[in-house]
């Protein structure tokens, strides 16, 4: 296990908020980590009303901001010694989540190149018996260290 994968099993089960996190974003998104091993991780998500579109349901830009981030995530456990970027984010959305609903973002990295990463994530409802959301994205190996 790489020393990555080791010190972020040391926040299952807790709320970004209260982790060390680099990402701004993920603090606002706030999920609970469930799972992570490398290139796989696992987040929950209580959907707040400040998430929710003009409907009442999880705002497509939310959902793709944790797709986003899921990836990230799972891109990060690698390990590597500069960041990836995102290149594209191609998302289907499937069903609608409401305010104070839990779901659960499960993200895996498909291709893992010198260059490019290839992942995917799907958004579910916390039985995971509905599909939320589905995303794909490709990021690319910056020149920025970490």
């Amino acid at each position: 296990m790489n020393k990555v994968v080791a010190l972020l099993k040391q926040q299952v089960g807790k709320q970004a908020a209260d982790t060390p996190t680099p990402s701004p974003l993920m603090v606002w998104l706030n999920p609970v980590l469930r799972s992570i091993e490398e290139g796989m991780v696992v987040f929950e998500y209580k959907v707040r009303k400040e998430m929710t579109n003009p409907i009442g349901t999880l705002h497509g830009g939310i959902s793709a901001a944790i797709i986003d981030d899921a990836i990230g995530t799972a891109v990060y456990t690698y390990g590597e010694e500069h960041f990836y970027s995102t290149i594209n984010n191609v998302i289907d959305y499937m069903s609608p989540a409401y305010e104070n609903d839990i779901v659960i973002a499960e993200t895996k990295v498909i291709k893992k190149g010198r260059q490019l990463i290839n992942a995917q994530c799907n958004i579910w409802n916390s039985d995971r018996s509905k599909l939320i959301a589905q995303g794909s994205s490709n990021l690319i190996r910056t020149s920025i260290p970490k």
